[in-house]
């Protein structure tokens, strides 16, 4: 299965990584404020509905999505044209993506940064808030109940939030009773990529009283308007921006679309 391959190959990632850079000394270089506040979080108080605009060069499934990959550019643009907060890949083998791309993005714009990537430690939390990172992505697919817990306290301890990614009613019972303030519904199979557009909204009728956002399969605005009709609070949407040639039209597009 392709999340078993994905996450196998992170892990021997950080072999190397936590070798070269130990848990300790990471620790050390963190600045950890002493009343952080959830950006990220605090959108849902001002906003009915907000948008996660992702920067994705590649995926599993569909190889490479953009070639021309300027990811700080397509970053600012997002941020210019009414992007809520920036989905930013950090997975170097089948996404193609990069901290450094993180890190350079957080330096160049003002709204929420989300370190998509593939968590399996409490080591990759506490780098998540070395490189810049806002919030960060928690697949309960990937993690158990404890560990799941234990990962949002840490991270809130550390200022980060949290997207807790589900994919049936399961996961979003761990993901409530783990304490997630925020909860991502990935329409995308992770074990084989298929897509089904409408698993958010099935999950939105019994899940009426969390704050619930729909990621993977958006193509158009048509796919805005249902989400939105579902009562969703959000949407995260990286392939369809990604192969846009104007991001400006297409994401107003989407902003406009009741």
């Amino acid at each position: 299965m392709i999340l078993d391959d994905i996450v196998r190959d992170r892990k021997k990632d950080y072999e190397k990584r936590v070798l070269d850079l130990p848990l300790d000394i990471l620790k050390e270089k963190i600045k950890i404020d002493d009343n952080p506040k959830f950006k990220f979080y605090d959108l849902f108080k001002n906003n009915d509905f907000i948008y996660i605009c992702e920067c994705k060069h590649k995926s599993p499934s569909k190889g490479i999505i953009k070639e021309d990959y300027n990811y700080l550019d397509i970053a600012k643009e997002y941020e210019k044209y009414g992007a809520s907060a920036i989905s930013c890949l950090t997975e170097p083998n089948y996404f193609l993506g990069s901290d450094k791309h993180l890190i350079d993005i957080k330096n160049n714009v003002n709204i929420p940064v989300l370190r998509k990537d593939f968590i399996f430690s409490e080591y990759q939390i506490y780098e998540s808030k070395l490189i810049g990172a806002d919030l960060i992505l928690l697949i309960c697919a990937i993690l158990d109940f404890d560990t799941l817990a234990r990962y949002i306290k840490l991270a809130h301890k550390l200022g980060l939030s949290c997207l807790v990614e589900t994919h049936n009613e399961e996961e979003i019972e761990m993901a409530i009773k783990a304490k997630a303030l925020v909860i991502g519904v990935n329409n995308r199979n992770l074990k084989d990529f298929s897509v089904d557009t409408n698993l958010a909204k099935k999950l939105r009728e019994k899940y009426k009283d969390v704050i619930l956002i729909s990621e993977s399969g958006v193509k158009d605005c048509n796919d805005i308007k249902e989400i939105k009709r579902a009562g969703l609070n959000g949407v995260l949407v990286g392939e369809a921006l990604m192969k846009s040639n104007d991001i400006k039209k297409t994401l107003e597009e989407f902003k406009n679309a009741n």
